[in-house]
């Protein structure tokens, strides 16, 4: 509760910033700082008044100076960005919520691909200064939107000259050669994400273009066998769903010039009983080797609906009291 006696303390917003940039309209920002910190908050004008404990209203100056940071790039703030902001201070981050924000990556028709997190910042980073990258985490955490922003960039910048997504399309097991239609038709569901993450990034009518030329090429997993892939950004998505060998094959058709990524939650493993994961083992072979990253995601950097992030958080918590419990006959099946 706030102490009525607490000195008061000013922020002033920039006259050249509207304050309705920083505080939403019809003061849906404020409402959410009023909300999340204890402190009593009074705006007038461009004057915001703040009663409470002196932790508190440092961080709220710090949450204003980073909400007009981000307004003066020309970023149209939402609720979910001034939340993220606010966690980001919290957890006090070595690195300045504004400066994580509004990194753009990538451009189209009107709409900008930043990271939406301190971790997803660290493994765009990380795709940067490292030939091989390794991202780790939930359903909903960028690991593969980003990694496609990444080499589409990288494409539209002429660092590559093709990028190729690849995806193990184990669901379909052995029963594929049963499915109805051509082979390209039965492996599609199993790649449609990577085309649905294309049609964000690029003009949907080049898309086919690019793809008849081969500069683009989206393919099952057994396809990479026997290649050597030379300038390229290539992504593994699903990787949970790899063998060791097939983790192994895919690793070693790394080429000159070339880049790679690859995605999974080993908590989503689809393999039959009995076949170990090809992320998971590949964890305690490459780590800390040198140009190889291992980036970690969390419930925290889910970007999709918040009660995504909730539900994540809520499986980590069961499974780990399941783990630290005593092992049932159905665990140890």
């Amino acid at each position: 509760m706030t102490d009525p006696h607490a000195p008061r303390h000013t922020i002033v917003i920039p006259a050249s910033v509207p304050v309705v940039a920083v505080l939403g309209p019809r003061d849906e920002f404020l409402n959410i700082i009023e909300h999340e910190f204890d402190a009593e908050i009074h705006a007038r004008g461009n004057e915001i008044s703040v009663y409470g404990d002196r932790g508190e209203v440092a961080l709220i100056e710090r949450l204003i100076d980073e909400l007009v940071t981000m307004v003066r790039t020309g970023q149209g703030l939402e609720a979910a960005t001034v939340e993220r902001v606010i966690g980001m201070l919290r957890a006090e981050t070595e690195e300045r919520p504004a400066d994580v924000l509004t990194l753009n990556i990538l451009s189209n028709r009107g709409r900008t691909i930043r990271p939406k997190s301190l971790n997803q910042k660290h493994y765009v980073d990380a795709i940067d200064k490292h030939t091989v990258v390794f991202a780790i985490g939930p359903a909903g955490t960028g690991k593969t939107y980003l990694a496609m922003a990444k080499a589409v960039q990288s494409l539209q910048a002429k660092q590559v000259n093709r990028i190729i997504l690849t995806r193990p399309a184990v669901e379909a097991g052995e029963r594929l050669g049963y499915l109805p239609g051509t082979l390209s038709e039965k492996i599609d569901p199993y790649l449609r994400p990577l085309y649905d993450a294309l049609h964000d990034m690029l003009d949907p009518d080049t898309i086919p273009k690019l793809l008849t030329a081969g500069t683009i090429e989206v393919a099952p997993l057994a396809y990479m066998r026997g290649r050597s892939l030379n300038d390229a950004f290539i992504i593994l998505d699903e990787a949970q769903n790899t063998s060791p060998e097939q983790m192994k094959m895919f690793l070693t058709r790394l080429g000159f010039g070339s880049n790679m990524v690859v995605t999974g939650d080993v908590t989503q493993i689809d393999l039959p009983g009995g076949t170990h994961s090809g992320l998971k083992v590949v964890q305690g072979i490459l780590e800390g080797m040198k140009d190889v990253s291992f980036c970690r995601l969390n419930a925290n950097d889910v970007v999709r609906h918040k009660l995504v992030g909730k539900i994540v958080a809520a499986y980590d918590s069961y499974e780990a009291e399941r783990s630290s419990g005593p092992t049932s006959v159905a665990d140890s099946r």
